[in-house]
């Protein structure tokens, strides 16, 4: 499985923005579950059903990643173009 790692770029209240590394995307999201929703619905518009393939880490600067799947989150469910 290969990685897209999303960068956040701005952090303020009710709004976060991220730019991947490795492809030409940037999102804007107020909350970060929307973020990572978000940075899915990119991939899938820009690689297609290759996206199936991605992984999607978005990491602050400089500290750890974090994911909108973290504990005591139920894991977003793979889109059906998946299966």
């Amino acid at each position: 499985m290969r990685e897209v790692v999303f960068r956040l770029t701005a952090e303020r209240a009710g709004h976060l923005e991220a730019r991947a590394e490795s492809l030409p995307i940037h999102i804007t999201a107020p909350t970060l579950e929307e973020l990572h929703h978000e940075t899915r619905e990119a991939l899938i518009a820009h690689l297609g059903a290759a996206h199936c393939a991605y992984r999607v880490r978005i990491l602050r600067h400089p500290g750890p990643s974090f994911s909108a799947e973290g504990p005591g989150r139920l894991p977003r469910r793979t889109p059906a173009l998946c299966r």
